[in-house]
């Protein structure tokens, strides 16, 4: 594979970031890590089970400490939790290591499509007007990222990953 810059998905819960990071790592073959599944894997427990029992605070130094350590693994494609990229320590950690942000730019009502027919628990947001302050106040973190990709309705996440693909890697299609 070409020589890339290792690509950070960003966005909302429910934005499609662990299943386009999926399709771009099938289709470049190269490793990809899904933070929040990096967590859960070290920590024997679910991200929304820490912030049930011990708080958000808690599992955002947790998620800060598996970031660093996903910043230090052959993993080409990240994709973040939703909350990951809020915390100027993690936007550092990302810049700092070369990577490529993007931020998947999708619309509330879509994300709570997919938040409320997902299997995940999700703390954070227990009914919808929570839910849409949430969405709400992390666009203003998430605009820093180093690009935004509107993800519209007719788009798969498979075409949503070839998009990106191209961004970074322009006239590679991998093996499809």
């Amino acid at each position: 594979m070409p020589e890339m810059k290792r690509i950070v998905l960003l966005g909302f819960m429910g934005a499609g970031k662990s299943l386009v990071a999926k399709h771009i790592s099938r289709i470049l073959k190269c490793e990809r890590l899904d933070l929040d599944e990096f967590i859960e894997i070290n920590e024997n427990m679910s991200p929304a089970d820490i912030i049930t029992l011990h708080g958000e605070q808690v599992f955002r130094d947790i998620e800060t400490k598996y970031l660093k350590k996903a910043l230090e693994t052959n993993a080409q494609v990240i994709s973040l939790g939703g909350g990951t990229w809020l915390k100027e320590e993690n936007r550092r950690l990302i810049k700092g290591h070369d990577c490529v942000t993007i931020w998947l730019v999708t619309n509330f009502e879509s994300c709570w499509i997919n938040i409320k027919s997902s299997v995940k628990k999700r703390p954070l947001a227990k009914d919808k007007r929570i839910a849409r302050e949430l969405f709400i106040e992390r666009e203003k973190a998430y605009c820093l990222a180093d690009w935004h990709l509107p993800v519209l309705p007719h788009l798969t996440s498979k075409e949503v990953a070839e998009i990106i693909i191209e961004l970074v890697m322009p006239g590679n299609k991998g093996d499809q």
